[in-house]
């Protein structure tokens, strides 16, 4: 079989195992976040941290919680890391400096999950199962209940509450991604995915060098690092390492789990607002986008070499080309970061199109909850610039989408430029920041610029031929991750109160369709002209002059 058509077979299984998924587990969360009823261990949990689990919040009360929650969350991670050396099970890794572990502990809080550490040797087993494991399912179950409050605010009208933060952060967790974490792991297991807290095995190899494999609780990590799209490997070589991900089958299985949420979770903005239609139209443009970056990197990669398997520098024999590229586009359009293969090693334009899904605002389809919410952002600012060319009020799904509500969204989109290109412009102008990059021209520019647009987007994958375990990284990334994390959140629960105070205004024939191709096409443009007119002189800098030299 050719490479080519091998390659095929496998995106076109990707697809079917998506669609068969869209609608039961997009209605599945759609039935969770509007169930009246809570399970006995949801009770538990609620009496446990003194929850009223019938009572709701305006925006600002539901804002408070996240932040809070947050806080507390990077605050006990951080004291976890910092101690891990002086906790049993230690299994002779190293521990992490203040800098790294600060940039650690805001990583995984904020559902970014990069990596300054090197894996298995920076990190116990103890924080990797109590510490790390445990904020991918809250880390990502926040953002998911970010998503949902936007939805209900869209769904209700005239009203100030959007829900109950800790009500949601349960539900996610109990109802979404435990037991689909749990299915995964076991579904890993069954693959070949490690599972065990054996003691680490010493080898002799040939030569007589000494080589450390360790062990641990991997697949239980792995499932919901991909389903949460979290994304920090259990080691230091990721999802390209042979007892994360040994073989074809549990590839093509990891780039389904870190896809199948954020677009099942379009079915289910379409139920809860009351118009299926709706989620079909954002699931269309977020499947449009992800199709281009699948192609565009795949074509890089294949065209890069003159050999019939293409360009196989930094990729793994077991994947190839097109399982490589397949994984790379998908974990850099869904803010996961977990990799397969090193993208320093990519062509220009294979390097070029992964930091291109990653500067669009990863709304391709995005991570858990943020992808569904800058979805809708962007949707918002495509219904504003249409109603400017028709001289028509702005709405969308009855809403008036008026100067508070653009102006969220401007910020909202705004955020994310701002925090890449200038901490990317003061590294690079810096001696100290500039002296740890490996390459210097184009390429090193594209380090930089793909470091600070992983952190700023909550992504987590690096190129990795940047030294960034360096104070001026650790900790300017660390600035990265939170506020490109809380500021849109805040705004976008801003938003969420400005909306559900409004009435709905009826449907009449001069309202404009959100649900036509026509209006997928507009939100695609949007997208595609706002991104390209804020990065393209760094990408034609980066990226693009290194493919044309």
């Amino acid at each position: 079989m050719s490479e080519t058509l091998s390659g095929l077979l496998t995106i076109g299984l990707l697809v079917l195992l998506l669609a068969l998924c869209y609608h039961p587990v997009g209605a599945w969360m759609a039935k969770v976040f509007t169930d009246t009823r809570h399970w006995r261990a949801e009770k538990a949990i609620y009496r446990l941290v003194r929850v009223d689990p019938d009572s709701e919040q305006g925006w600002r009360a539901y804002a408070t919680s996240v932040v809070a929650f947050s806080v507390l969350g990077i605050a006990a991670l951080f004291a976890l890391i910092v101690a891990q050396t002086h906790l049993p099970g230690r299994q002779g890794s190293d521990g992490m400096g203040v800098t790294t572990a600060i940039n650690t502990a805001v990583s995984f809080v904020t559902n970014t999950n990069w990596q300054s550490y090197a894996g298995e040797a920076g990190a116990t087993p103890l924080v990797q199962t109590v510490g790390l494991t445990v904020q991918n399912f809250v880390s990502a179950a926040v953002g998911l209940a970010v998503a949902v409050a936007l939805i209900r605010a869209l769904a209700r009208h005239s009203a100030s509450a959007i829900g109950n933060f800790w009500v949601d952060l349960v539900r996610g967790v109990v109802r979404v991604l435990l037991p689909g974490s749990v299915l995964a792991a076991v579904l890993l297991l069954a693959g070949g995915v490690i599972q065990n807290l054996s003691a680490p095995l010493t080898i002799h190899g040939f030569s007589g060098v000494e080589q450390v494999i360790r062990g641990g609780l991997v697949a239980s990590q792995e499932a919901i690092k991909e389903l949460g799209t979290n994304g920090g490997g259990y080691f230091n070589a990721n999802s390209a390492h042979p007892f994360e991900n040994p073989n074809p089958l549990t590839n093509i299985f990891e780039i389904f789990l870190l896809l199948v949420i954020p677009f099942a979770l379009t079915r289910t903005y379409g139920i809860m607002v009351g118009d299926r239609r709706q989620g079909w139209a954002l699931g269309g443009f977020a499947g449009l986008l992800w199709a281009g970056g699948v192609a565009l990197t795949t074509w890089a990669e294949v065209h890069a070499s003159g050999a019939s398997t293409g360009a196989m520098e930094g990729k793994e024999q077991r994947f190839g080309v097109w399982g490589s590229t397949l994984f790379a586009a998908s974990t850099t359009s869904t803010s996961t970061g977990a990799v397969n293969s090193m993208h320093e090693s990519y062509s220009p334009l294979g390097g070029g199109a992964v930091l291109a899904n990653m500067v669009l605002g990863e709304v391709s389809p995005g991570g858990v909850g943020s992808g569904l919410y800058g979805i809708v952002i962007v949707a918002l600012l495509a219904v504003f610039v249409a109603g400017l060319m028709v001289g028509r009020t702005p709405e969308y799904l009855g809403k008036t989408i008026g100067r508070r509500e653009v102006t969220c969204a401007a910020l909202y989109i705004l955020v994310m430029p701002v925090l890449v290109l200038v901490f990317a412009g003061i590294s690079l102008a810096s001696d100290g920041p500039r002296s740890t990059m490996s390459a210097s021209g184009p390429h090193g520019l594209t380090e930089v610029l793909y470091a600070y647009a992983s952190a700023a987007n909550n992504n987590g994958s690096a190129f990795a031929g940047l030294t960034a375990d360096t104070p001026w990284y650790n900790l300017t990334l660390a600035i990265c991750m939170l506020l490109g994390r809380f500021i849109p959140m805040l705004l976008v629960l801003r938003l969420a109160g400005l909306l559900v105070e409004q009435r709905k205004r009826p449907v009449t024939v001069g309202t404009m369709p959100t649900h036509t191709p026509l209006f997928v096409g507009l939100v695609t443009g949007i997208a595609l002209v706002v991104a390209g007119l804020t990065f393209f002189p760094a990408l034609a800098l980066g990226p693009i002059a290194e493919a044309l030299s």
